[in-house]
């Protein structure tokens, strides 16, 4: 007994309880990071992982100790900086990369998308979370994440083009064809974009410009497609005559429309509208000074006509 009274413990089991307590631990700690560990158990490593890895587990152990006591986030990330300085002394550093189908973004751009700086190990990279990651961009319709061992990274891109310019609330963007908005600020290269505007224009754009495509005698003209209501276009045309198109049978009013232009030079009048919506007539409506000499044209004729008419009365 001790001096407390207390049986003395016998220093071999107290060694050997200490002994299973790290093991449980040591246990738990490679369950939690066995998904960081798994790229290690699938290779055929070069020579002097063994130790690298040995290194990384127990300081992946410490750490997860260190985590568990509500370090959160920041144990979180040097516990990978560790991990990727481990993987990139056994010579899995990424050293280059290579990029293709890359127009729009910019390598910083994409780097910084996938996570990748100068201290990024290839090991540790997930190449799937990779293309997610690039998928998120505007720009990026679909990508390729490959990993070739043991340093190299190759990334091919997918990316959108730019197809029309799309207003809104007083906002201008840059549009994709399938309505995704690639960029908020219109730089000079996108000025010349058919231009479309209104709510769920976006999304429909490249159905109708398809139509107007068909036309090009008239799509030389049109300076804007108004989705209106979402339910059907105006033209706005350069020389601020607006067409009014129908919700259905739309190419039968542009057909309409081209051969008056073309038989009547329609779109060179002095007119401010042209109303389509009634399949069986046109409406035309004047500018304020056409109406106002249509006006007075008429009152004239009038007049010759009443003056016509008295000199006959006169002769009778």
């Amino acid at each position: 007994m001790d001096g407390r009274g207390r049986i003395a413990e016998s220093l071999r089991d107290g060694f050997a309880r200490a002994h299973r307590r790290a093991a449980d631990f040591a246990i738990g700690a490679q369950r939690h990071f066995r998904p960081w560990l798994k790229p290690l158990l699938e290779l055929n490593p070069p020579r002097g992982i063994g130790l690298a890895a040995s290194t990384a587990l127990l300081l992946a152990s410490v750490g997860y100790g260190a985590a568990c006591g509500g370090y959160g986030a920041r144990v979180v990330q040097e516990l990978k900086d560790v991990r990727d300085a481990t993987a990139n002394a056994a010579g899995f550093r990424i050293a280059s990369v290579s990029i293709a189908g890359q127009y729009q973004l910019t390598t910083e751009e994409i780097l910084s998308a996938v996570g990748v700086t100068g201290h990024s190990s290839l090991l540790f990279l997930d190449a799937v979370w990779a293309r997610t990651q690039l998928k998120s961009l505007p720009w990026v319709a679909d990508a390729t994440v490959l990993k070739l061992y043991p340093n190299r990274l190759y990334i091919e891109l997918t990316e959108r083009q730019a197809f029309a310019l799309w207003q809104k609330d007083g906002k201008v963007w840059v549009i994709s064809a399938d309505g995704v908005v690639l960029e908020t600020v219109v730089a000079q290269q996108f000025a010349g974009l058919p231009f479309v505007v209104g709510a769920g224009a976006e999304k429909r754009a490249k159905e109708f410009l398809a139509v107007i495509d068909k036309y090009p005698a008239l799509r030389e003209q049109v300076y804007a497609s108004v989705l209106v209501a979402e339910r059907r276009w105006d033209l706005k045309l350069k020389n601020g005559i607006a067409v009014q198109l129908p919700e259905s049978q739309v190419e039968q009013a542009l057909d309409t429309l081209v051969q008056l232009d073309r038989e009547k030079k329609l779109l060179s009048r002095d007119i401010v509208n042209v109303d389509l919506r009634l399949p069986d007539r046109v409406t035309v409506r004047l500018s304020d000074d056409a109406a106002q000499a249509y006006e007075e044209g008429v009152r004239e004729r009038e007049m010759e006509r009443d003056k016509k008419l008295k000199r006959k009365g006169g002769a009778a």
